[in-house]
Order: C-alpha cells, then structure tokens, then sequence
C-alpha cells in the first residue's frame, strides 16, 4: 500500500483600504494559483503602522485567518510544518508576526518556515519600512524554524 502525502494549502490576503489588490489577484493572470475560497480581505489600513497593526487593527482579522489556516491543517493525518510568505515590511508584517504567534500557541511542536522580503533603500515606498521591518523580525527569530530573508 503506498503512501498517501496529504498537502493542505490556506492563503491569507489582507487588503488594504483603497486598493483593489484583492480583486487583481482574484482575476489576474495567475489567479489559478490561488485557492480562491481562502483569500481573506480585510478592511482598515495600518497606515504602514507595524505598532498599530499589530496591537490594534488585525488584533481583530488575526483569529479570522488563523481559522482559516486551522481548518486545512486539522484535516492532515500528519502535519509536518508550515510555510509562511510574507513582506517584512507593511501589513505583511504585523499580520504574519500575530499568526506566528497564534501558531506557536496552538502548535508549538510543528516546524515553521518563513520566506521574507525585506525592502531596500531603492525601492522604499514610505520611510517608516526599515523600522516595520526591524519590530516584524522580532517574531520572526522567536517563533520561527527557519527563516529565508531576501533583500531587494
């Protein structure tokens, strides 16, 4: 009898106010690479805020996504890790850093991957990035396995 490998997969998208980010990436070119069901769309902005996103704004969306993250994984006979992408540096990050936590709570013994894009001084769009970048990366070294950090 051979082996089943069982793959759950779960995308969380938080869209910023006043973009229409959610909707490109739900009818863009590559929208089949998605699970569409799972994309997640939020409503408040940060304000490229990692303190108030992170204690404030997706306090609220983080159970949200973490439900939506859980459900998939419940279903896996033998959950090996989990896989995080994210931008270390705007919503991303504050998001990303909430979950990380939630998932080191609930499971603590699974591994926990991350790909991060880190900005540059080249291609900052707000100031504040490099500091975003800084306070997300805290969790990243307390909840994280293994960390792959790519700069721009």
């Amino acid at each position: 009898m051979r082996n089943k490998t069982q793959q759950a997969h779960s995308s969380c998208y938080l869209r910023r106010s006043g973009t229409n980010r959610h909707q490109r990436v739900r009818a863009g070119t590559y929208h089949q690479l998605f699970h569409l069901e799972q994309l997640i769309s939020g409503k408040e902005d940060t304000s490229n805020n990692f303190t108030k996103g992170h204690y404030i704004v997706n306090k609220e969306i983080v159970n949200f996504c973490f439900d939506h993250v859980c459900k998939p994984a419940n279903n896996c006979t033998s959950l090996q890790a989990f896989l995080v992408f994210n931008t270390g540096s705007g919503t991303g990050s504050n998001l990303s850093s909430l979950l990380l936590e939630r998932l080191s709570v609930d499971y603590g013994k699974k591994s926990k991957l991350d790909f991060t894009i880190y900005p540059s001084r080249q291609i900052w769009t707000v100031v504040v990035e490099p500091y975003n970048s800084v306070l997300s990366s805290h969790s990243l070294f307390e909840h994280i396995n293994v960390t792959v950090l790519f700069g721009q």
